[in-house]
């Protein structure tokens, strides 16, 4: 049997040292399982053997030997609009790297493996609470077809852990193509190390985007690529609810992925301006800021490349992206009502079908898998568990849907076709806090089972199964007074 252990030396570790700094595990006491990714393990040719106790302890930071030695990287970033120039991988550090049978390469990081020279303060550790919630929402992101990096598995201990009382700590195995973060070039930008700029990006062209090569000016093309998909991105969690909590510079992936998730939280009752995370007061990150704040982190990004990219061609490029992200986000929206064709006017009648859910608090999801069952016939009853979404009158929804059904009629649109187009564009399950802060609340107590179930609902959230009927209820009273903190 092949193992994937040892990995190999992370790619990464080839630029230059100014990049990262050697570091050292602290390890766990007495760790155990909290949770193992058969799935990702299979996708990535790991044996599902190798979870055993060799790969616990090397995974909870406790083997007697790491080879190759991990690795911390340092980046600066923008926190709430204010500039930090040292962050880092204050909490996380990159074991190295395996490679799969068709070749792809995976970084392998654990977070919360202890203290780096990028710590400042703090020390270095994650909580079990919010372990649970990055390890359950990377593998939830990843079901709903969202880039996004991974997680391999979940370890724990009974190590105290101070946050804002005494927790336990736990360490999440997260796997992904890279971590390199917008961040990684503002740190080489702003302190002045700009002849590392060119090999961050020849790096970053070589690994991941070699169509790049051939372009006029390939650096460009990969300021480009990053717009593009940091778009789609944006467009996705839209399009499903998601809010990020914490879209800090530090916090972008030059992959395009979704990356470090903390004070996140999918929807429940629409509200636009809704804001998951307490620490955010301002509402700078509210969903329905994720767009604009994400072209204000594009536009750091571009500040960094021009010792590289002429800053006409960057502004340019930064003026396309409300038409990049505005197309891809109305892709989406024509595949969640079901539309088949492109028209004009398509941007207000969504506009004003979030306008009429505002108004009610109509929850996100469940809407739209309900709206599958409306059919094409002006006058039609609604169906009734549809409408128990508005709790009370809904004029102007009513007025909205007729017309949505003359769209449908003058797409000719089947009406069991649609359903069943629908139904694959609109999860029925998220990952909703009130459903974690459960799954936490039994893990405290040694209960991991609804962890995994968690898990296997939600690696295909599109698909109705009964066994996860609980999971698609309407959220009870208590879930609207949820707020996570960066600390979750």
């Amino acid at each position: 049997m092949t193992h994937i252990l040892p990995l190999h030396p992370p790619a990464f570790a080839r630029l230059p040292e100014a990049f990262y700094s050697r570091v050292s595990p602290e390890p766990l006491h007495t760790p155990y399982w909290v949770a193992q990714n058969h799935v990702l393990a299979a996708e990535i040719d790991m044996p599902l053997a190798d979870f055993n106790d060799d790969m616990l302890a090397y995974l909870s930071g406790s083997a007697a030997h790491y080879d190759p030695a991990p690795i911390a990287s340092v980046y600066s970033g923008h926190q709430f609009g204010v500039y930090v120039r040292q962050l880092g991988d204050g909490r996380a550090m990159l074991l190295g790297e395996s490679s799969d049978a068709q070749g792809r390469a995976w970084e392998w990081q654990l977070k919360g493996a202890g203290k780096t020279p990028y710590s400042r303060f703090a020390d270095g550790r994650a909580v079990l609470r919010s372990s649970i919630r990055e390890y359950l929402c990377s593998e939830a992101m990843h079901g709903l077809g969202i880039a996004t990096t991974r997680a391999l598995a979940l370890t724990g201990s009974h190590d105290a852990v101070y946050r804002e009382e005494p927790e336990t700590a736990a360490i999440v195995t997260r796997i992904a193509p890279s971590f390199i973060r917008f961040g990684h070039f503002e740190y080489l930008y702003h302190t002045g190390r700009h002849e590392q700029l060119a090999p961050l990006a020849d790096f970053l062209i070589a690994r991941h985007f070699p169509e790049c090569r051939a372009a006029e000016n390939p650096y460009f093309a990969l300021f480009q690529e990053i717009a593009r998909r940091s778009a789609e991105l944006v467009a996705a969690w839209q399009s499903v609810g998601f809010c990020h909590g914490v879209l800090n510079t530090d916090n972008m992936s030059a992959l395009g992925l979704t990356i470090d998730y903390g004070p996140f939280g999918f929807l429940d009752a629409y509200d636009r301006r809704h804001v998951p995370n307490h620490s955010d007061t301002a509402g700078r990150y509210a969903y329905n800021e994720q767009p604009y704040v994400v072209h204000w982190n594009l536009s750091r990004l571009a500040s960094c490349l021009l010792p590289l990219v002429s800053d006409s061609a960057l502004i340019d490029e930064l003026e396309r992206f409300p038409e990049l992200f505005q197309t891809a986000y109305l892709n989406k929206m024509r595949a969640k009502l079901g539309l088949q064709t492109e028209q004009k006017g398509d941007d207000e009648l969504v506009a004003d079908m979030f306008t009429a859910l505002q108004s009610r608090k109509v929850d996100f999801t469940l809407f739209f898998r309900r709206l599958a069952d409306v059919g094409n016939v002006h006058g039609e009853a609604l169906p009734e568990d549809l409408m128990a979404l508005f709790h009370g009158p809904a004029e102007s929804f009513h007025a909205w849907i007729g017309r949505y059904r003359g769209r449908l009629r003058a797409e000719n649109s089947d009406a069991a076709e649609r359903k069943a187009r629908m139904n694959a564009a609109n999860p029925l399950y998220v990952l909703r806090n009130y459903l974690l802060e459960q799954a936490i609340a039994l893990a405290k107590n040694g209960d991991f089972r609804e962890i995994d179930r968690l898990h296997r609902c939600l690696q295909n959230p599109f698909e109705e199964k009964q066994e996860f009927a609980d999971f698609a209820e309407t959220p009870p009273d208590w879930a609207g007074q949820i707020c996570v903190s960066c600390s979750s």
